[in-house]
């Protein structure tokens, strides 16, 4: 077990062997560059691993150590989900430091980054301030240069632990000064139940690319999503009058554009990461609220996350930025809301806004939410986007229930 004192943070200074006050990033970062002699030319070259050996397990004594529980509570006395989007990133990149050690080195010359957070399901609407967390995962995966990896959350009721979530994340290998892709220690699985899981992990990448390929910022809608999209156009025509433009709002309907919130963090180099730039985790952390908040607003009630999925990291984040956060409800079914967060940074010397993130959060309210309207194509796009992600994220739920039903 790793006792959970501070943060996993500390853990992974560790692989680095580096001491960090403010003013050593950059003499860091410029001794990381003698570690290039360290990285493998082939991943052949480096020795395989097990999924044993990049197993941990860590402690968050929420309810052993009560003076860890004022970072963690919020205003509904229970636990802020944001800050366990941190721990799970955290914990994430020690799995992969681990799984890829070299036995000979106290410095990793690697520099292992988020790609990707694939999923994260919740089997519980709430996570208690005074109970002991636990944290497990393993690297499940591996490619030339990647890295899945498999995490579970439990908390400690009555003695034992019972599941709170599992989460899936893609992790990637660059060189020291993370610039460039560096290869990782294959992994081999060990019996059927571990082949299963590598092969899981094999259909999770292929789905990946299926899902990116068929994106609606690549492909047209399927014909059944045109309906879709054709059917709401028709049911907010004004009966009234023979007009395209002329549009009506149905009832207990809210218009597209009226549902979302919008943010702006200042970068500074408090939420830096190891290779000084903005910690991933706390950019999940400030999505993520963002996300909750529109929920809330638009519902009406408390929002409980059911999933989180298909976060992409598509470039760093760079202290001092301006980052604009964007959160837009863009589906609903039910008590069901699907967030879609929208994250940029702003370079005030050339003017321009980069994308930097894409976040999929899918909320559940207290009781049933208004329909949400499109009214432009664009809009209509947000909208069987939102729809093929609570499609995703539900399946599995939603079969599981039937199965518990079942007679």
């Amino acid at each position: 077990y790793i006792l959970f004192s501070h943060c996993f943070a500390s853990c992974i200074l560790l692989m680095f062997s580096i001491s960090f006050l403010p003013s050593d990033h950059v003499q860091a970062m410029h001794e990381r560059k003698d570690l290039h002699i360290l990285l493998a030319k082939q991943q052949e070259d480096l020795p395989p691993r097990k999924m044993s050996d990049s197993y941990i397990e860590v402690i968050l004594p929420l309810g052993s150590q009560p003076e860890l529980r004022e970072k963690y509570l919020n205003v509904h006395n229970s636990v802020r989900f944001g800050r366990i989007l941190e721990d799970l990133d955290s914990l994430g990149v020690l799995i992969c430091y681990t799984h890829t050690k070299h036995e000979a080195s106290q410095r990793s010359p690697l520099s292992i980054v988020t790609a990707l957070v694939d999923k994260i399901d919740l089997c519980k609407k709430v996570i208690y301030p005074d109970c002991d967390i636990k944290f497990t995962g393993n690297v499940s995966w591996v490619g030339k240069t990647s890295m899945e990896v498999k995490m579970h959350m439990l908390q400690l009721h009555d003695g034992t632990y019972s599941p709170v979530l599992d989460a899936t994340f893609v992790m990637v290998a660059r060189d020291p000064e993370n610039k460039r892709s560096a290869f990782v220690n294959p992994l081999i699985p060990e019996g059927p139940e571990e082949e299963e899981i590598f092969r899981k992990g094999e259909l999770n990448r292929i789905r990946r690319v299926d899902f990116s390929t068929a994106s609606l910022l690549k492909m047209a809608p399927t014909a059944e999503e045109r309906t879709i999209v054709h059917n709401i156009f028709l049911n907010t025509l004004d009966t009234r009058t023979v007009s395209f433009r002329s549009r009506v709002l149905p009832p207990n309907s809210v218009w597209m554009e009226d549902a979302k919130l919008k943010g702006l963090e200042i970068c500074h180099p408090q939420e830096r990461n190891i290779f000084n730039r903005i910690f991933g985790g706390f950019l999940m952390r400030k999505a993520f609220e963002l996300g909750w908040a529109t929920a809330c607003s638009y519902g009406g009630s408390r929002p409980y996350v059911v999933a989180v999925d298909d976060i992409m990291f598509q470039r760093p984040v760079e202290i001092g930025s301006l980052l604009l956060l964007s959160a837009q409800v863009c589906y609903t079914e039910e008590n069901y809301i699907q967030i879609r967060v929208h994250s940029e940074v702003y370079d005030s010397d050339t003017r321009e806004h980069k994308t930097t993130n894409i976040f999929h959060f899918t909320f559940m309210s207290e009781r049933e939410v208004p329909q949400i309207v499109p009214k432009t194509y664009g809009e209509s796009m947000l909208y069987l986007d939102g729809k093929r992600h609570f499609s995703a994220t539900t399946k599995e739920t939603r079969e599981a229930e039937k199965t518990t039903a079942a007679p």
